[in-house]
């Protein structure tokens, strides 16, 4: 493979931006997501997160902007097109098939990922794909659900619910992993367990993995660089370590205590 290959960008958003009648809600946002990165989005309520995840997954079309992954131009496609190109994504409330057995929901993930145009005609491409992701029995043990195979998705609790969506989105084995505030309702144990298992999927599947979340001081361990949003902008972009003393940051949602109780 030649070394080009390695610094393109897996995702490449330029001045995305999305109105909402006279409402902008994101506004003019770049942003660039190298392979194997792991990236956290912060910022208050209203701060336009989830719209822009929302408008990198093809979910929502930007009223502006470009979407480049892998160098190719997706903007304004379908979301099943960016899933095609390998970008997966969870949602802030769980979507998971209730009445189906946990072991199916993921089988039906990875039905998506078999309608895929396979590259060679003999052995698909199978061969790439990581032994973790080949089959639903592997992704439940790697996200610690297989005690749970056999369970109505309805019938776990919701922080397994959690788990279960984001083995969802493994099973279309993505290349760009798109996590909307997993933690979500969890409690402080658990969003720390969520934290780590972020990090070893992405280190175990050489993922890029980007991840909204509330709980920020986690985050803020755990990723090893910070989008901040505010008002729709894009305010700060940085190692946390920088992140947690930029001013305007501060100003706009950590606050002073918080800064301090991050940076430590």
């Amino acid at each position: 493979m030649s070394s080009d290959v390695h610094t393109q960008p897996l995702l490449d958003a330029r001045e995305v931006t999305v109105r909402f009648g006279g409402l902008t809600a994101v506004d003019h946002v770049d942003a660039v997501f190298m392979p194997g990165e792991l990236v956290g989005i912060i910022g208050p309520n209203g701060a336009g997160k989830t719209t822009f995840f929302n408008a990198i997954s093809g979910v929502i079309r930007p009223t502006s902007g470009r979407l480049m992954v892998e160098g190719r131009d997706l903007s304004g496609q379908a979301p099943h097109r960016f899933a095609a190109r390998g970008l997966a994504r969870t949602f802030q409330t769980p979507r998971v098939f209730g009445d189906m057995p946990v072991r199916e929901n993921i089988a039906f993930g990875l039905q998506f990922a078999g309608r895929r145009p396979r590259k060679y005609w003999l052995w698909g491409e199978e061969a790439s794909v990581p032994w973790a992701l080949r089959t639903p029995e592997s992704i439940l043990s790697l996200i610690g659900l297989s005690a749970q195979a056999d369970l109505p998705a309805a019938a776990i609790t919701p922080s397994q619910q959690r788990l279960l969506e984001i083995g969802m989105a493994l099973a279309t084995r993505p290349r760009l992993l798109l996590l909307d505030e997993v933690a979500a309702g969890l409690t402080e144990v658990e969003v720390e367990a969520m934290a780590r298992l972020i990090r070893r999927l992405r280190d175990e599947l050489d993922l890029t993995v980007v991840w909204i979340e509330h709980a920020v001081t986690t985050l803020l361990r755990h990723v090893e660089r910070v989008i901040v949003l505010h008002q729709g902008r894009k305010i700060a972009d940085d190692v946390p370590a920088a992140v947690v003393r930029h001013p305007e940051v501060i100003e706009a949602y950590l606050g002073d205590e918080m800064a301090e109780e991050a940076a430590a």
